[in-house]
């Protein structure tokens, strides 16, 4: 590992120029590249204390051995040069999409004399026309065959023109008419050209003028009783209908635009861009990268949409370019994008109608892109085992942790405490051994006394049930399981697998049982409990492991900021490989604990706030009820409020105010009172209890 001082440039030396910089290994590998406007500014960040670095810069300039530059005159001419050495040197700490699979594309072959419509995959090549890209191959086939009848354009391959040219008999299509039969001289090639253009046209969204001259075309013929050649251009009309009919409007203003979501965590990114063209959406793709830099949702697009026009010219890039985060440095990217096309390109974030739906759909697809990556890199087994693996060695456990328990707090501003317990066994989520908590031994909001609560009455039903089926003994003179501090040996073995008595649940965290009698969830250790958070929480859980005399469970926590694995008594942090599978399971558990608990806070505060005491106001509706609340906060808030300030709330009136008032005060936990020449409501001091 590297010293930074080391080959750190000397004050001065550094222009304060836009410009490109490299940073390189000892092995001259190019493995970062960046771009500044300033180049003496952002180099310079590079160099300051290593602990005020994020994790992944710290990495990479740790590594590096030495950084040169590249001076420019604009800032434009920094982004080209920057895209085109990250194509060049494809420097390890830099972004990279990666196609999660390979599109196709319906593409027009406009640098051949007879061009030719066919799908093609990979990289594009020098004058050829491509419209897409495509879900699937089919769905090209499919417009592509409705489309012949109006613009037979040549299909087929080299080997078979060039053998229909020197047989001079044309190919089936030739004979049906889905081909003009170039090969054999039907048509001159500059006629030919003119369909191939035509084609393009119309696949480029203008759409209506070939279908408004067909109809024409039409009529005159019914005019002149030509019969059967008006009912080939209506079956013409009707096939170009039905070929645009497979891509739906969806922006009415026949808007040309590509529309850029992201979904991301903390380690991986997944976009998805939707092409639309002429109102429709004509194409959709994909992509998924690593997070290796710092990197946030304006950088992450900043390198979409290099990659995505880097080599575009003239109308692949489109008019519009609609984006979730604009990138830093918007101006030099919306000129880069307008010398590419050469005209105007609009690159803004969409605020409301049509484009704003639309954006929810593609980020909607982004979320499930990120969703099915991780499921797909979760459900290898190899993967799966090299995670646990990894856990072992890095939280120094005897054997790999089979049955992790993770532990996450949720509330809104104090109110609605709740905790969710989730269980992943051999690396796969168990849902069936989820549980739910409500914190009962306080109110209000501190997640470390809620984490230790928790923790003791999940891990006392533990004890209760190995006690019930006779697994561990309770010694004489131990303190029972369900007290405030068990003391008894920690039990260990295997799951219990006999029958045991039905015990009825006592309490609310008392379990029902299967069918056979077995328990169904505490009665099982896990090898690893984790809980979101970092030394305060981890303490908290030990502490509660520690007051029922268990301690042959592991204890770790994993804190969101950086992502490090928190241990025991440890003043600093674990920190995991960002390509660890190890890292990446705990993360998808923590994550999993958190969504589980705050589905479960919203479920209670919405049911909390369709019984508010509200309800019983007259006169008072719904339209009310949710201003008030909006303007206070909570309920809480509200019944802490004066009348005047309740009348401060638009619609609401001095007499609804009074009754609100009245309302509140007859349903509070402390029995509030009203004081009537004040107006204020007068809480007793009960020291916070309920």
């Amino acid at each position: 590992m590297a010293d930074p001082s080391s080959y750190r440039p000397k004050p001065g030396q550094i222009p304060d120029s836009p410009g490109v910089y490299k940073f390189r290994d000892e092995h001259r590998r190019v493995i970062y590249v960046g771009k500044a406007k300033n180049l003496r500014q952002r180099v310079a960040n590079y160099f300051q204390d290593l602990a005020n670095l994020h994790p992944r810069t710290r990495t990479m300039v740790t590594t590096a051995a030495s950084v040169e530059w590249t001076v420019v005159s604009t800032e434009v001419e920094a982004l080209q040069l920057e895209y085109s050495w990250i194509k060049e040197f494809d420097p390890r700490f830099n972004v990279k999409y990666r196609d999660d699979k390979s599109y196709p594309y319906l593409a027009v072959t406009l640098n051949e004399e007879f061009p030719r419509v066919q799908v093609m995959r990979g990289a594009k090549k020098k004058g050829v026309r491509y419209f897409g890209p495509y879900g699937h191959a089919w769905a090209i086939r499919e417009t592509v065959d409705l489309m012949l009848r109006v613009f037979p354009v040549r299909t087929c391959s080299a080997g078979v023109f060039k053998n229909a040219a020197r047989t001079g008999r044309p190919c089936l299509l030739g004979y049906i008419g889905k081909c003009s039969a170039p090969c054999v001289g039907r048509v001159t090639p500059e006629e030919h050209r003119d369909l191939a253009e035509d084609f393009c046209d119309f696949m480029a969204g203008r759409t209506g003028t070939y279908i408004r001259r067909l109809e024409k075309d039409m009529m005159q013929a019914a005019e002149e009783m030509e019969y059967e050649r008006a009912a080939r251009l209506r079956d013409d009309a009707e096939a170009l209908k039905r070929a645009m009919e497979k891509s739906a409007v969806v922006l009415a203003d026949a808007t040309d635009a590509d529309l850029i979501a992201v979904a991301e965590d903390e380690l991986e990114a997944a976009l998805q861009i939707f092409h639309v063209r002429g109102g429709r959406v004509r194409g959709q793709r994909g992509w998924v990268t690593d997070k290796v830099e710092a990197v946030d949702t304006s950088g992450l697009v900043e390198h979409a949409l290099q990659q995505l026009y880097g080599e575009e010219r003239g109308d692949a890039v489109p008019k519009e370019v609609l984006v979730p985060a604009l990138p830093e440095d918007t101006e030099a990217v919306s000129q880069w994008l307008a010398e590419r096309r050469g005209s105007q390109v609009s690159l803004r974030i969409p605020q409301r109608g049509d484009k704003k739906d639309l954006m929810a759909t593609v980020q909607r697809n982004a979320q499930q892109a990120l969703g099915l990556h991780k499921t797909k890199r979760a459900s290898d087994l190899t993967t799966r085992s090299r995670a646990l693996e990894e856990i072992a060695e890095a939280l120094g456990l005897d054997t790999a942790p089979l049955r992790i328990e993770c532990y996450d707090i949720s509330h809104l501003q104090g109110d609605d405490v709740v905790a969710s317990m989730v269980v992943f066994e051999d690396g796969l989520a168990r849902k069936s051994e989820y549980r739910r908590f409500q914190i009962k031994g306080f109110e209000g909001q501190d997640d470390v006394r809620s984490m230790h609560e928790v923790i003791g009455r999940r891990f006392k039903r533990y004890l209760q049930e190995k006690e019930r089926t006779g697994e561990w003994e309770e010694q004489a003179g131990d303190t029972p399981a369900d007290g405030p501090a068990a003391t008894g040996p920690a039990p260990t073995g295997p799951a219990p697998t006999g029958p045991v008595p039905a015990v009825g649940p006592t309490a609310e965290d008392a379990e029902p049982r299967e069918d056979d009698g077995r328990p169904k969830r505490f009665a099982y250790p896990p090898q690893l409990v984790v809980v979101d958070g970092g030394q305060p929480q981890v303490a908290a859980a030990r502490r509660a492991l520690d007051e029922l005399g268990i301690d042959d469970i592991a204890v770790c926590g994993l804190a969101k900021r950086l992502e490090e694995v928190w241990l025991p008594d440890d003043d600093d942090p674990v920190v995991l490989p960002r390509s660890s599978e190890g890292l990446y399971l705990l993360q998808r558990v923590r994550d999993e604990a958190h969504r589980f608990a705050i589905t479960y806070q919203r479920a209670k505060r919405a049911k909390r706030i369709r019984t508010s005491p509200l309800d019983d106001v007259s006169g008072l509706g719904e339209t009310r009820k949710q201003a008030l609340i909006k303007h206070f906060g909570s309920v809480k808030k509200l019944r802490q409020a004066t009348i005047d300030e309740i009348c401060e709330v638009p619609g609401i009136g001095r007499r609804t105010a009074e009754s609100v008032a009245a309302a509140l005060a007859s349903t509070a936990p402390a029995a509030p009172a009203v004081n009537t020449a004040t107006g204020e409501i007068i809480e007793e001091d009960d020291g916070g209890s309920s």
